[in-house]
């Protein structure tokens, strides 16, 4: 298996609050460049305190200890949230995900649910990190904004915008040291991901030549995967990165998400900014919710080119 020559950036100290002076545009241009050319990138920061990574990994593994009768209460009729365990296709995957989650009322309700005695430790926890999370999400699409010279529509997008914490345990396969599919091969829908994850490598992204390269994410980086939406939006510039988990080894897999999400009555369309005669309009205007329904009926790869190409 290659390694995938993936782009490495930093956030410098301070960026989120610098003016648009030469290093934040030579950072915004890298940003770009990277998500156009590869569809994600690793991001090195020191915004989210190890302590915090630690203790977030630590609550995590007591919620997947916990037994199916308890993780299965939580049900949630939006596609993707309720806790997914013992699935024939990725039986070694577990997940929950938690509508806007850096909403301190959001974590608490998650967390009396599966622990109705209180668990103050992990809801907080749950609410640092989302919260932490969805500062980095929002900085590096503002950067993707100004980029390319069009900082006044980000508020617009972001008030166009929720967000899902995802929860997530890859399970190694009993007496199986080979790699097993630990989720299967997609693009994400929505419009910005940033993942965390434990330090167990696992991580594939597909390259151009359609072969496959695994991700190694340096220790207290993030991950950052360009979606279907945000694609759609910006008329093909930037990609959406397809990549998928293989899990084997000795040593579980635990991530953690950040999904930038439209909201249902959003509508995705190309600015005519990023119309000319070099970009050709790519993507009719959809509402994200009808793509969605869409996706989840047919779960098929090409879904964006067949539900909005032009």
């Amino acid at each position: 298996m290659a390694k995938a020559e993936i782009p490495v950036l930093e956030f410098p100290v301070g960026i989120e609050h610098g003016s648009m002076n030469e290093l934040r545009r030579e950072v915004c241009r890298k940003v770009r460049e990277a998500c156009e050319s590869h569809g994600c990138f690793i991001l090195m920061s020191d915004k989210i305190p190890q302590s915090l990574r630690k203790e977030m990994f630590g609550g995590m593994k007591a919620l997947f200890d916990l037994p199916d009768e308890t993780k299965n209460r939580y049900v949630n009729p939006r596609p993707y949230r309720s806790y997914l365990g013992k699935c024939s296709v990725v039986p070694f995957h577990q997940s929950f995900g938690v509508d806007d989650a850096h909403r301190l009322e959001a974590a608490q309700a998650f967390t009396n649910l599966i622990w109705p005695q209180g668990n103050p430790s992990f809801c907080k926890a749950l609410n640092s990190m989302s919260s932490k999370m969805l500062e980095l999400n929002f900085l590096v699409l503002k950067m993707m904004f100004e980029s390319f010279g069009m900082e006044r529509q980000y508020e617009l997008h972001v008030e166009d915008n929720a967000c899902v914490f995802r929860v997530m345990k890859y399970e190694v396969p009993l007496n199986n040291f080979d790699s097993a599919i630990g989720l299967v091969a997609h693009t994400d829908k929505n419009a910005l991901t940033i993942l965390c994850d434990n330090g167990v490598q696992g991580l594939e992204v597909q390259m151009k030549d359609g072969n496959w390269a695994e991700v190694v994410i340096p220790q207290n980086s993030y991950f950052v995967i360009v979606g279907d939406a945000l694609k759609a939006w910006s008329n093909g510039r930037l990609q959406a990165a397809r990549h998928r988990v293989m899990i084997g080894g000795d040593k579980d897999r635990y991530s953690c998400g950040l999904f930038l999400i439209p909201k249902d009555e959003a509508m995705i369309e190309v600015p005519d900014e990023l119309v000319d005669k070099d970009h050709p309009l790519l993507y009719r205007p959809f509402y994200f919710a009808d793509y969605m329904s869409y996706f989840v009926s047919m779960l098929t790869d090409d879904a964006l080119d067949i539900y909005a190409g032009i």
